[in-house]
Formats: structure tokens, C-alpha cells, sequence
């Protein structure tokens, strides 16, 4: 007789959830509200788009001012999101 061991749907989520693909993709579809998190409550009233592709993103920004900001910070900025996401998602990051 084959004994079978029984798993709870909660250690399935658990190992789901270690696995790395499956984390940075959660990661990347954080990626907008981090980026308001990082960026802050000015820029983030803002910003009307964030857009990852590849590993270059995109911020779209209303107000000249808020944006000519973001751009001198954009490096920091970068920085500041990959480490607060766990991953380097971001390579480059493009105001507009």
C-alpha cells in the first residue's frame, strides 16, 4: 500500500511564493504603487503613468516642475526601487 502525504493548500502558496521567477514577477507588478511609495506623495499626486519594459522605466509626470525634479533624482530614484523591491528591475528610469 503507497502512502501519500497530504499538503495543505497553504504550504503550496508558500513554496509558490519562494520561487524567484514567480517573486520578481510580483515584484514587477508592484512596480507602481513602489514607485509612489519611493518616490513620494508629490511626485507620485504627479505621476500619470509608470511603465517597466525590459528593464528600462518610464514616468510620465504632469507638472514641469515635479518632473525636472524627478529627472536630477532619477539615479537615487532607481536605486531606491530596486532595493525597496527586492530585485534590480530597474536599469534605467526615463521621465517624461
Amino acid at each position: 500500500m503507497r502512502r501519500t502525504r497530504t499538503v495543505r493548500v497553504g504550504e503550496l502558496v508558500d513554496d509558490l511564493f519562494r520561487d524567484p521567477v514567480i517573486r520578481r514577477n510580483i515584484a514587477e507588478g508592484r512596480l507602481p504603487k513602489t514607485w509612489a511609495e519611493v518616490a513620494g506623495p508629490m511626485v507620485a499626486s504627479c505621476t500619470e503613468e509608470v511603465t517597466l519594459r525590459g528593464s528600462i522605466l518610464t514616468v510620465r509626470i504632469s507638472s514641469s516642475v515635479v518632473r525636472h525634479e524627478t529627472f536630477m533624482r532619477r539615479t537615487e530614484l532607481r536605486d531606491a526601487l530596486n532595493l525597496a523591491s527586492g530585485h534590480n528591475l530597474v536599469r534605467e528610469l526615463i521621465v517624461k
